[in-house]
């Protein structure tokens, strides 16, 4: 309790934000609609959302190296909640892209922040409470968000989005107010997408493979939601219910992965996508239950695939490669969720609803495959690092995670 209270500015902050960026995305893509804007105009909204996080992930570090932490903090916060604002202003699929190129930019530079200031403040006795602490904070706040979705949509939408413009800016206040001094900005990871293929490649399609399941369902998944019949308040339980999948799936996975080889554990997860995506196409006429159930099958076989696939990376990396390592596999699951919402908006456009499931079929079974002809190039190491639920939030995370990863045989 001693140290939730000692961090709780830092950890309201993250609440504040993830119930501002985890509404966006649904609400753009319901109001897109509504507005006249086509399928895949909504999914480059989505798109554009992850090439400013990508931005953001690489300049904000810069930032806080010449404002400091605080001020950055602001910067960005300014940045989304300008986005949000403008949406209300300028009804266009064009301009929304360009606003939401702003929140990515605030998302990535926010948890860069935080990320930062909580490094610098925890010790190696607490850095396992504090992360654990900050995931239930992330993960929580953002299954709240989901719920939120359906209210908002209910509402005329300036009201919403000056609802999530409100959530943006009150961010900030916690870490404007905190009497904590700040710490000093630590020096911006190098980015060496490289790294993480001379690693392991295994790893790099794997973790592509759940950017676009991620980037998907997430961005894209309202318009499926509402081909298949789902009203609003429906669409944000059928979106928290794949958080909830992928929460719960963290510790059974995470033991799994410990206890085997983590490539027949990333394996036997697509395995499960594929079956997942075709019960997910198959019920889809069943009625509500059953499509909040396939989405719940589908977090709980999608989720975990990226942190099974950081673990497998680091059992090949040396310790002084952790930080480096983490961001280039964030390089790279921010290219695959820059390309996956408009790829798949447009293929829904063209084929159907189901063509977004048989997409993301299509990218486990290449990772299956590809998964199958590795193991037969490298044998698993003997001495392995312990799982961690990786969040995709900054390239600076490595720092939050690396010395939590101690090689067990």
């Amino acid at each position: 309790m001693r140290l939730i209270i000692s961090f709780a500015a830092l950890f309201l902050s993250v609440a504040l934000l993830q119930l501002s960026s985890g509404g966006v995305g649904p609400l753009d893509a319901l109001a897109g609609l509504e507005a006249g804007f086509s399928q895949s105009q909504v999914g480059f909204l989505g798109s554009a959302h992850f090439l400013g996080f990508f931005v953001g992930c690489w300049w904000v570090p810069r930032l806080m190296g010449s404002v400091g932490h605080s001020r950055a903090f602001a910067t960005c916060t300014a940045m989304g909640a300008i986005g949000l604002a403008a949406h209300i202003i300028i009804v266009d699929p064009w301009a929304w892209a360009f606003f939401r190129i702003g929140s990515g930019i605030c998302v990535a530079g926010c948890y860069t922040v935080i990320e930062a200031w909580l490094q610098a403040k925890v010790t190696n006795e607490t850095r396992g409470r504090a992360m654990a602490s900050y995931r239930v904070v992330d993960t929580g706040a953002s299954f709240v968000a989901q719920f939120m979705i359906g209210a908002l949509a209910n509402l005329e939408t300036y009201i919403a989005y000056n609802i999530l413009t409100i959530l943006c800016c009150a961010s900030l206040l916690p870490l404007a107010l905190t009497t904590v001094a700040q710490p000093e900005t630590p020096k911006a990871t190098r980015l060496r997408p490289m790294l993480a293929w001379a690693c392991s490649p295994m790893a790099v399609a794997a973790v592509l493979v759940a950017a676009l399941s991620s980037a998907s369902f997430r961005m894209v998944g309202p318009i499926y939601g509402q081909d298949v019949g789902l009203n609003a308040n429906q669409i944000g339980s059928f979106l928290a219910a794949y958080v909830a999948g992928g929460a719960i799936a963290q510790y059974p996975i995470g033991w799994l992965a410990d206890k085997y080889d983590r490539r027949w554990v990333m394996i036997w997860l697509s395995v499960a996508a594929i079956l997942s995506c075709s019960l997910t196409v198959a019920t889809s006429t069943f009625g509500t239950a059953s499509v909040m159930g396939a989405a719940f099958i589908f977090g709980l076989t999608t989720f975990p695939i990226y942190s099974v696939a950081a673990a497998h990376a680091h059992d090949f990396a040396t310790s002084d490669q952790r930080v480096e390592l983490s961001a280039a596999l964030m390089f790279f699951y921010a290219v695959g969720a820059i390309a996956a919402p408009y790829t798949t908006s447009a293929l829904i456009g063209a084929y159907g609803p189901a063509a977004l499931f048989y997409f993301i079929s299509v990218g486990h079974v290449v990772l299956v495959i590809f998964g199958l002809s590795r193991m037969r190039v490298r044998r698993a190491p003997r001495a392995r690092t312990r799982y961690i639920y990786s969040p995709r939030t900054s390239f600076g995370i490595g720092r939050l995670l690396g010395r939590t990863r101690e090689n067990k045989e």
